[in-house]
């Protein structure tokens, strides 16, 4: 009603300045029938009232639209009226609705195609790396080491493609169920086992083996994998041991892992789960991608699980998963 208003006082305005302008030419020219002044004033109000009357009723749904805020793109199909120009803006927003579900379809398309090729081109690279992993067993030389070493951390950066190109697709990549937490914590470090040795950092841990939880197993071993490769990459030759403890609450089950390296500078606190963030940290450890955190905060989001983490400088690190 408002927008209505607003639109109309120019037209109300000049109707007013019309009138006066007649009823002013005719007391010029001597003219002083006053009942019948009166009576047209009435009637050009009342033809004046009329016609807004009718254009409200006709326009109504139209300024309607106007003046609310689009809850769905769905809504750009809605009638606007039968006058003129509510025809003319349903059918313009009918087809830029039309143009931009053709456009939203094509770069779905794409992004859909692209993950395809981003896991396929992953499953390839992991046969030739098998390989290497297969040919590195058979000799214990420092050489062979170093290989097996850099194999590992090109299967580590592998996977973290992986699950960033799944992790478009979530809804059709996850399963909840039953998930034991001490079980997946165990296998996690068991995975890690060389990251451990070679680091000179090793795991103590106190988890109580009778929690399960309702989560996805695959997922969240990929949350710990990025807490545990971290604790352990930012204590080499700090700390020898990290703390992983996995405990239970009245409403939540915990994983603490607590190391005693680096930790983080107060400045980088609030942007460490911004990805390809890596702080001041990043210049000290090189292949530091700050996607880890990022992607681990995003999958815990999904999940519904939820992430804490204290930090201090030279004192270390301790983050918390909330189940």
């Amino acid at each position: 009603m408002k927008l209505f208003l607003r639109e109309h006082i120019p037209l109300i305005s000049i109707n007013i300045v019309q009138v006066l302008i007649i009823l002013f030419t005719f007391w010029l020219g001597g003219y002083r029938n006053y009942p019948l002044v009166l009576y047209s004033l009435f009637l050009g109000a009342f033809l004046l009232t009329v016609y807004l009357t009718y254009r409200y009723i006709t326009h109504k749904a139209f300024y309607k639209r106007l003046t609310s805020s689009i809850e769905g793109l769905d809504e750009a199909n809605q009638s606007l009226g039968y006058a003129p120009l509510p025809e003319a803006l349903e059918r313009l927003l009918k087809s830029q609705y039309t143009q931009y579900m053709n456009e939203l379809n094509v770069q779905a398309k794409k992004r859909s195609d692209h993950l395809t090729f981003i896991n396929q081109w992953v499953h390839q690279m992991k046969t030739p790396l098998s390989v290497i992993e297969l040919l590195a067993q058979e000799d214990d030389d420092e050489k062979i080491e170093s290989i097996r070493e850099e194999a590992d951390r090109l299967g580590k950066g592998l996977e973290m493609v992986l699950y960033a190109a799944r992790l478009e697709a979530f809804e059709h990549d996850f399963q909840v169920g039953p998930v034991s937490l001490g079980k997946i914590t165990e296998q996690t470090i068991r995975d890690n086992k060389r990251l451990f040795i070679k680091s000179r950092v090793y795991p103590e841990t106190n988890i109580d083996p009778e929690i399960v939880v309702e989560s996805d197993e695959k997922w969240l071993s990929f949350i710990l994998n990025q807490f545990i490769t971290n604790a352990v990459k930012y204590s080499s030759g700090i700390s020898q041991k990290i703390m992983i403890t996995v405990s239970k609450a009245e409403d939540h089950a915990l994983i603490e892992i607590q190391d005693h390296g680096i930790g983080i500078a107060k400045t980088d606190m609030k942007r460490i789960f911004h990805p390809f963030f890596t702080g001041e940290n990043g210049r000290l450890y090189r292949e530091s991608t700050g996607m880890g955190l990022y992607l681990a905060k995003e999958v815990c989001d999904l999940l519904g699980h939820e992430i804490e983490m204290e930090s201090e400088k030279d004192k270390g690190t301790k983050v918390k998963l909330i189940i």
